[in-house]
């Protein structure tokens, strides 16, 4: 264990812990949309509760009560799918086939394009890293990728032929580089993300997408931060692939999907050898056959798909000005409470993230989601994490956010925190975090902490979980994510 050795605190400037109450922020003073566990308590290392200020909507967010409710009606049907004939098995089948048309309607597919489901983000573009073209044993292209991107569109590209680039400080610069590497040849798929997971910051996936396509490359978008703030039309937008994940799209129980074109997927190596995935199998020779079902070997998750469909229904029927302006209230609220309070910096990658114009014809600017990074000078961002979940009832996320070579970039080797928010957050939820912070700064931190299995926790914490949880606060320890 080690302890913690605490800085000086600053002096606030004046009117930082003034609560802004204009009235542009008006629209974000309730939540959205109703979600599971809105108002569970999170007891304080002080004594006492605290309604729980879910600030971590971009690791994972919170059921809708819509999808919670769907799934409590349809669990007693909950069956296997695709061969058997009795009732439930025939409804579990309904609804697992359905969910793909819905998922495929919510970012406006092709009719010929297909839906695959998947565990997750990582696991869809897993999936399509194995189904890059071959010709005589050999790739006949390169996938080309940007280094600020999370780990699902990084790693699997790194064990076939591949290239990255070295976003520029700017949108257009970075646009132009990737001009560049595709002028050059060779490039079959681009692979880049929708909004990155560390700032929020949106790419120009329309520009992009026009861009690969003037070289003969193809495009797939990690849409796991993106799909669950802004609509994506894969037509439109010319995607040729899209991937997301089901539990950051308000859906629980795991499921992912990979939407896109069939003529790879069909040809590519099946993503899980087993059951239904094949036509004929004998002692040691296989058919496998094509379409989702290609690469969904064994049983499938029913559930999961469910949840993500009707998820996608609710996000589908949301008015979009409403939901922008929502998000849009608490992104502002918290960045400029955050630029008042004495040495805390916001991070960001691109200068002209909120202003870049896309070329003509290609689609609309970028701009961001509901995602804040930032860090506060002289703590350390998980000794920071640790006393807001404490001391405030307050979850945000600490780290490196499983994109390492953008923090080292950065100049954040050791991590920062991020802040992120959707349907049911609330304005109050921005308004605590900032009044944390201000007392950090103010009087400093209330607990003494110490560092146990990688991660900054209260020392001599007695506070428990509810009774059907196990009774071990902090000892979870760290991912090796965290850690440099």
């Amino acid at each position: 264990m080690t302890t913690a050795t605490f800085p000086a605190t600053a002096e606030l400037p004046s009117g930082a812990g003034q609560t802004l109450h204009e009235a542009r922020f008006a629209v974000a003073r309730r939540p959205l949309a109703a979600v599971t566990g809105a108002e569970i308590q999170a007891p304080l290392i002080q004594g006492g509760s605290v309604r729980y200020a879910n600030l971590d909507y971009g690791a994972s967010a919170p059921a809708l009560s819509v999808v919670s409710a769907y799934l409590n009606e349809i669990l007693p049907y909950y069956a296997s799918v695709h061969r058997g004939a009795g009732y439930a098995s025939q409804i579990s089948t309904s609804v697992y086939e359905n969910a793909r048309s819905i998922v495929r309607d919510f970012v406006g597919g092709r009719p010929d394009d297909s839906v695959i489901f998947t565990r997750n983000t990582t696991d869809s573009l897993n999936l399509l890293a194995g189904c890059l073209p071959v010709a005589d044993g050999s790739h006949t292209g390169e996938v080309l990728y940007l280094d600020i991107e999370h780990h699902a569109n990084l790693l699997p590209w790194q064990s076939v032929p591949h290239r990255s680039v070295i976003a520029a400080p700017t949108l257009a610069a970075t646009l132009e580089l990737l001009r560049g590497e595709l002028a050059y040849g060779g490039v079959s798929l681009l692979a880049v993300t929708g909004a990155s997971n560390v700032t929020g910051e949106i790419l120009p996936i329309r520009a992009l997408a026009a861009l690969a396509h003037e070289f003969g490359a193809r495009i797939v978008v990690d849409a796991a931060q993106l799909a669950p703030h802004r609509r994506i039309n894969i037509a439109a937008d010319g995607i040729d692939y899209l991937a997301f994940s089901g539990h950051k799209l308000y859906a629980p129980f795991g499921a992912g999907v990979l939407v896109g074109r069939p003529d790879w997927l069909d040809a590519g190596t099946p993503h899980l050898a087993g059951g239904g995935a094949v036509q004929d199998a004998r002692i040691d020779t296989v058919s496998w056959t094509t379409g989702p079902a290609r690469h969904e070997g064994g049983s499938p998750n029913v559930l999961g798909a469910a949840a993500l469909a009707r998820a996608t229904q609710v996000i589908a029927d949301l008015d979009a000005e409403q939901w922008h302006a929502h998000e849009n209230a608490i992104r502002s609220f918290l960045v400029e409470g955050l630029a008042r309070i004495d040495g805390v910096r916001v991070h960001q990658i691109f200068s002209d993230s909120a202003s870049f114009d896309a070329p003509a014809g290609t689609g609309p600017g970028t701009g961001t989601i509901g995602v804040v990074n930032f860090s506060l000078e002289g703590y350390d961002a998980g000794l920071v994490a640790a006393y807001l979940s404490a001391e405030h009832g307050i979850g945000l996320r600490d780290g490196r956010f499983c994109a390492h070579p953008l923090l080292r970039r950065l100049g954040l080797p050791s991590g920062s925190l991020r802040a992120s928010f959707g349907l049911g957050s609330r304005l109050e939820d921005a308004e605590r975090l900032l009044a944390g912070i201000q007392d950090l700064r103010r009087t400093g931190l209330g607990w003494d902490y110490v560092v146990d299995a990688g991660r900054w926790v209260p020392s001599n914490d007695t506070r428990s979980y509810p009774h059907w949880a196990p009774n071990t606060p902090g000892t979870a320890g760290a991912a090796p994510c965290t850690l440099d």
